[in-house]
């Protein structure tokens, strides 16, 4: 045998074009559903519409999610809860303040998620939990209560630091959740709730520094005021 084809023969095989496609197609399916959902909702999406925009068949959709459903919950898990595990690591290699941290979390949030077309689930589930409630437990179990369970840990971090007066945990969350959650609507809700004038002059990097700042202004441990000198009466 020539050393031509020696060479030749020695080189891996290079995967069959509908083999790179079909490992593609979970993804590609995912991105298509999460286009759908942000759309148009989770109810009035259909199997035959993802397949569609994902440009396969449905049955093919079908070989890879077993229903809409779980194509929704992958659809979640690809873009927000699969991503608590680095967030958390994230918490726990952070040298700074809790301050610092603070202001991190909620930037990284608008840069990774906020800003995102995957933040349109949240105003999803909003208006649809009622009317699915076992993807709303779902939601529950994978986004809600590890989000909750990771700002705990931030604002823990800074009481125990002695960086922030001890607050009530469960209400202290919601302060930091609130500014994020109004962004996230008014976001995706201009048209519909806000008119053009108002809703414009919101940036979000400069709303969120705001928030922030008030958040901090109210937690921070302050060093106690000085003991008033009693003075002397006037002979």
């Amino acid at each position: 045998m020539s050393l031509s084809k020696l060479l030749c023969s020695a080189k891996p095989a290079t995967p069959a074009k509908h083999e790179r496609r079909k490992k593609a197609r979970p993804g590609e399916l995912l991105a298509a559903a999460l286009d759908l959902f942000v759309e148009k909702g989770f109810a009035a999406s259909t199997a035959e519409e993802v397949a569609r925009r994902a440009g396969v068949s449905k049955g093919t959709l079908f070989l890879y999610f077993a229903s809409k459903e779980e194509l929704f919950k992958a659809v979640v898990r690809e873009n927000i809860s699969g991503r608590f595990s680095e967030w958390n690591a994230e918490f726990d290699s952070f040298e700074g303040s809790t301050p610092d941290m603070l202001r991190y979390c909620m930037k990284m949030w608008w840069e990774r998620l906020g800003n995102s077309k995957a933040s349109g689930i949240t105003k999803l589930m909003l208006s649809e939990a009622e009317n699915f409630p076992e993807l709303a437990a779902f939601y529950q179990h994978e986004v809600i209560q590890p989000a909750h369970n990771l700002i705990r840990r931030i604002l823990q971090r800074g009481v125990d630091r002695g960086e922030f007066v001890p607050i009530d945990m469960k209400y202290g969350v919601y302060t930091v959740l609130a500014p994020m959650l109004f962004l996230q609507i008014l976001m995706r809700s201009k048209a519909a709730c806000f008119d053009d004038s108002e809703a414009s002059q919101v940036v979000p990097e400069e709303f969120l520094a705001v928030q922030v700042q008030t958040i901090l202004d109210g937690l921070r441990v302050r060093p106690p005021s000085p003991t008033p000198t009693q003075g002397h009466p006037s002979l």
